[in-house]
């Protein structure tokens, strides 16, 4: 099957690395034709599924694991359907709506949208597509490692860290299954999370799963009140060095992107990129950290504009 994602670049970060006298590569996940890096994995969902005799997609999601199944869906010509709770904003409802989706608004948070599309799903030939939590969602994320290393090698720069968001834990999940299998078991990740958000972070400081009494943080996307049991098991298992930075952080991280690349990414994407425009502890034992420019469809000029205004930045 030819996949739904495209190869994106790995391309270098001129100012950052000439401000912290490294090599800072970025993956520019942001690219993917869904906006995001879900795609990967939603998208090889999708399609197996389809293969499997699916003629309904159904995703519980209020932002990019929702819009990446619609993409997925409209490519495949298979009836779709976004759940999503009424915090999500009208814009992105409209976003997954012009791509032919079927748009439900049910709850006031993901577990309510989430219980929803669960009941869709009674009928044999709907299926499920969670947001984060599926083996084919995180063997789909791990094709951007199996192409980022190929592109490290091509250039000569081989990254000695990866640094990542984290939401669920889906994309944590690909970007360690995907250093596994290419021969990298050896190179640590950074695991970038807002406060409000952290359900990795408490988990990892609990030694045991937690559920977070609420999200509090402007970065919905990381906004998970648990974490994949999954992602949790990796840090067991592999070197993942858990991090936390403000909203603010990662809003200046991406305004500063947005400055320096041209690129809009939403604030659950400047978690990660905060850890190298705030120069974090953590990054100092390395030469070549890569950056998965993770992306996200929840931003714009106004948003930029009020998160910048509020933060007062």
């Amino acid at each position: 099957m030819t996949p739904l994602h495209i190869t994106t670049p790995l391309l270098v970060h001129p100012s950052l690395s000439a401000t912290l006298d490294k090599h800072v590569s970025l993956k520019m996940e942001s690219l993917q034709p869904a906006g995001s890096f879900k795609l990967r994995g939603i998208g090889a969902m999708c399609q197996r599924a389809v293969v499997n005799g699916a003629q309904h997609l159904v995703c519980p999601s209020g932002g990019n694991a929702g819009f990446a199944a619609a993409v997925a869906g409209a490519a495949l010509g298979v009836h779709t359907t976004i759940v999503v709770p009424h915090t999500t904003h009208e814009s992105v409802r409209q976003q997954i709506r012009a791509i032919g989706a079927e748009v439900i608004v049910h709850g006031d948070v993901w577990d309510d949208s989430n219980e929803e599309a669960l009941r869709l799903c009674m009928n044999p030939r709907a299926v499920y597509v969670p947001p984060f939590d599926h083996p084919d969602i995180w063997d789909g994320n791990a094709t951007l490692i199996d192409e980022a290393v190929a592109q490290a090698n091509a250039a000569q720069t081989p990254f000695d860290v990866v640094i990542c968001s984290v939401g669920g834990g889906g994309l944590l999940c690909g970007v360690l299954q995907g250093l596994h299998r290419n021969g990298l078991a050896h190179v640590p990740v950074i695991a970038a999370e807002t406060e409000g958000a952290a359900s990795l972070h408490a988990a990892i400081q609990a030694d045991a799963l937690v559920t977070l009494p609420a999200i509090s943080s402007i970065a919905t996307t990381l906004g998970a009140k648990r974490v994949a049991q999954a992602a949790f098991d990796w840090t067991r298992k592999h070197d993942v060095r858990s991090v936390t930075v403000t909203d603010a952080q990662a809003v200046d991280a991406c305004l500063r992107f947005a400055d320096d690349m041209r690129v809009l990414v939403e604030p659950a994407c400047g978690a990660a990129l905060a850890v190298a425009y705030q120069n974090l502890p953590e990054l100092a034992a390395f030469q070549r950290p890569m950056i998965v420019v993770c992306g996200g469809i929840g931003v714009d000029f106004a948003k930029l504009a009020a998160w910048k205004t509020r933060f007062d930045l």
